[in-house]
């Protein structure tokens, strides 16, 4: 079935049939700044991580200019969210999970978590995740 657009009117931001709204996009490229903030993720690492997008579009995220979103650029995002939340259950401490981003581990074979993330395959981030629900505890 085809998303018709009538002259004039907006495209959506997401894609037909991709399973999130709006709103849930937007709230998930504010929390997507915050998190990788608090990792310590620089500009250009976050736009590999999110896919490829341009540097340039993820600080104009930071002037709340959000744009577009694909059903990809939601995927990661949302992935990025399961892996901050497996990180608050996990540590006690905040700090201790956004170090643990950062930290060598023999899991990822001396790699880090971001170094893995930084690779830019939405496989990479699934890889961290998965890892994450596992010792946590999964589902």
């Amino acid at each position: 079935m085809l998303n018709v657009v009538k002259i004039g009117e907006s495209e959506p931001a997401i894609g037909f049939k991709s399973g999130y709204g709006l709103d849930e996009v937007r709230a998930m490229q504010r929390t997507v700044l915050n998190i990788f903030d608090r990792w310590g993720v620089s500009d250009v690492d976050a736009a590999t991580i999110l896919g490829g997008i341009s540097p340039k579009t993820y600080k104009r995220w930071k002037d709340e200019d959000y744009g577009r979103a694909n059903r990809d650029l939601a995927d990661r995002m949302s992935n990025i969210l399961g892996i901050h939340k497996a990180l608050r259950i996990i540590f006690a401490e905040p700090r201790t999970g956004y170090d643990w981003m950062s930290a060598k581990n023999s899991a990822f074979a001396g790699l880090t978590a971001l170094d893995v993330m930084r690779r830019g395959s939405m496989e990479d981030i699934v890889r961290i995740r998965r890892y994450l629900d596992s010792v946590r505890g999964g589902w």
